[in-house]
């Protein structure tokens, strides 16, 4: 663990990679709601690292780096922020073809993709665009080779380890396996964005017929 100045109200901590992360943010954010670090305002993971932001007239930089280092890393398996069942249509244009590169076939990637709850580790790409990590391993797979002009919203998506919602309609390159009609982005809620950091997430297969 590395521990970069950015000016006098924020640290960002690099991290070996994505589980030491989100073991991490876990961590500091039980650590931050029972009061242990009065002053900190804002954590926020990526890939590599957690952005902790700080207020300096409450909590000297020093304190937080100690707060930071000092604070154990946290299973987020066992701890949530919250969670939530997304109902989803598999009905995607590349199920067939993640069927194929897992050789679950249709029906096993469902089963996998429903069977195991995710975690959202961090935010990015787009407003409510939640990286989902901790499903089953066999559903790695690769980008698309080229990716699409156009995603709908809703779109229930893989790629590399993560799965993911696409909070609107965008570019993108992971592989569409079903939809959800679940409002994952809405700027009149509080907060806007259903997935966020430390929610864990149970996809919920839904059958039309």
């Amino acid at each position: 663990m590395r521990l970069y100045a950015l000016g006098d109200t924020a640290w960002m901590v690099e991290l070996p990679g994505l589980d030491d992360v989100v073991r991490r943010h876990a961590a500091l954010t039980a650590s931050r709601e029972r009061g242990e670090a009065d002053g900190v305002q804002d954590l926020v993971p990526a890939e590599r690292t957690v952005l902790v932001r700080f207020d300096p007239r409450r909590i000297s930089p020093a304190a937080v780096r100690e707060w930071v280092v000092g604070t154990p890393p946290e299973d987020y398996a066992v701890r949530a922020e919250a969670e939530i069942e997304l109902p989803v249509r598999y009905d995607g244009e590349d199920l067939d073809d993640v069927g194929r590169l897992t050789g679950l076939g249709r029906k096993g990637v469902v089963r996998a993709h429903s069977g195991t709850p995710w975690t959202v580790a961090f935010v990015g790409f787009a407003p409510g665009f939640g990286y989902l990590v901790g499903g089953d391993e066999r559903l790695r797979v690769p980008r698309l080779p080229s990716p699409r002009i156009r995603v709908p919203a809703g779109a229930v998506a893989l790629a590399g380890h993560y799965s993911a919602v696409y909070p609107r309609v965008s570019p993108g390159g992971w592989r569409l396996i079903g939809h959800t009609d679940a409002d994952v982005w809405d700027l009149d809620a509080d907060p806007p964005a259903l997935l966020r950091p430390g929610v864990r997430v149970r996809f919920t297969p839904v059958d039309d017929r």
